[in-house]
């Protein structure tokens, strides 16, 4: 097949650390040929950038998730064929995210295995980018919006069994360290190419400190997507930090204040308040934060009634919870809804896009994805001033605009 011919996108530039006011980006065929400063442009590509006109247009890298249940009416852990999967897939892919993780939640073993097939399915092609499970080694004390009777204690046979069905897409699970058996569900996940993500957890801090150490020794193994396990939607879902007991929260963000794991952030105003997102900014800068939806199904929808991994949700004003209990059950935002109030929340715009592409695309292992780079996959957001979705281009085709 030929090359298509290359074109170029100019606007407000969004690179991995800074924003460059006129910059521009020539996407020829599946990548990034130049990216940069529209009154620097290599003499190759200067009369094509010459004849893009300047524009109020804000360019940023595709969107990448890493924690996502589903949306426009279609929920991954319900999903018994593809075409539920694509419903949710495009649905997030209309709003600027290009790479999407499909996060199942606790269930039995037989159910999780049946549903990793199906999104595998998507993975293989190119649709989906991986495969996250979130359980079922979780703590029943810390079990939020899933069902703490099929939470179950660590079994690496359960974790090579996912990996096989998943064909190479599993890229991380939610674990609990204080759960019997979890240092060696660590290791078989390392093993396997998925990262380890501390989340649903009573643990304690020593507890916690112990499992990231025994985690980042793991990855240091061939085939490990990344160096760093993460914490899956900090505070959400774990023993609350206090002064004589950080537990799984202070000591995640202290090994992410070191660099040694990376923090997810629901930052949708529902899951942290504000001041919490901007605080843990603060504190342990873009590069360890990966800033995620954690959507469900009713994403894009209209309030009402849903399922999340078998339970009853209501969703009212934006807000989902579980119909029995009241425990937030999942978010109902885009990805690029949760970048634009960050930013209104005072954190950088380099900073905010950072923490939702290159961050998490590090985690996955993906260097071809997550920046305005020279030589990356073309996923262009073309957004407007305040943030919303103009033109989008996968891979360099246009799916938006």
């Amino acid at each position: 097949m030929d090359t298509p011919e290359p074109f170029v996108l100019r606007g407000r530039l969004v690179a991995p650390r800074e924003v460059i006011e006129d910059g521009a980006v020539v996407v020829h065929g599946e990548h990034l040929a130049w990216v940069g400063d529209a009154a620097r442009v290599p003499s190759r590509w200067r009369r094509l950038v010459a004849a893009a006109p300047p524009s109020d247009n804000v360019l940023l890298p595709g969107l990448v998730d890493l924690h996502n249940h589903g949306g426009g009416g279609a929920s991954f852990p319900e999903a018994s064929d593809v075409e539920a999967v694509r419903t949710a897939v495009r649905e997030h892919l209309v709003h600027g995210t290009t790479s999407l993780v499909a996060s199942l939640v606790t269930a039995p073993g037989p159910v999780l295995l049946e549903r990793v097939r199906t999104l595998a399915a998507v993975v293989a092609a190119g649709e989906l980018a991986a495969i996250h499970l979130e359980g079922p080694f979780l703590s029943p004390l810390r079990c939020g919006a899933q069902d703490p009777r099929a939470m179950v204690q660590g079994d690496v046979t359960l974790v090579h069994e996912v990996a096989l069905a998943a064909g190479g897409a599993f890229a991380t699970m939610t674990y609990a360290p204080e759960i019997a058996g979890s240092q060696d569900v660590v290791r078989a996940l390392a093993e396997v190419g998925a990262v380890p993500s501390i989340g649903h957890s009573d643990a304690t801090a020593a507890e916690t400190r112990a499992s990231i150490d025994v985690a980042r020794e793991a990855l240091t193994g061939h085939g490990a997507r990344s160096g760093r396990p993460t914490a899956t939607h900090l505070f959400n879902g774990m023993r609350p930090l206090h002064h004589r007991e950080p537990g799984p929260a202070g000591e995640c963000l202290a090994a992410a204040a070191r660099g040694e794991l990376v923090v997810e952030l629901v930052a949708d105003g529902v899951h942290l308040a504000d001041e919490t997102t901007t605080m843990v900014f603060d504190l342990v800068g873009a590069d360890n934060v990966a800033l995620v939806t954690d959507a469900m199904a009713a994403t894009g929808m209209a309030d009402g009634e849903y399922v999340l991994g078998g339970l009853g949700v209501s969703v009212h004003a934006g807000v989902a919870r579980l119909a029995e209990g009241g425990a937030i059950a999942g978010g109902t935002s885009h990805l690029l809804d949760v970048v634009r109030r960050t930013v209104q929340l005072g954190v950088p715009l380099e900073d905010a896009v950072r923490a939702a592409s290159s961050t998490p695309a590090a985690v996955l292992g993906r260097p071809d994805l997550g920046a305005l780079e020279e030589g990356r996959l073309a996923d262009v957001l073309v957004a407007c001033p305040d943030l919303r979705v103009r033109e989008l281009y996968r891979d360099g085709v246009r799916v938006v605009g």
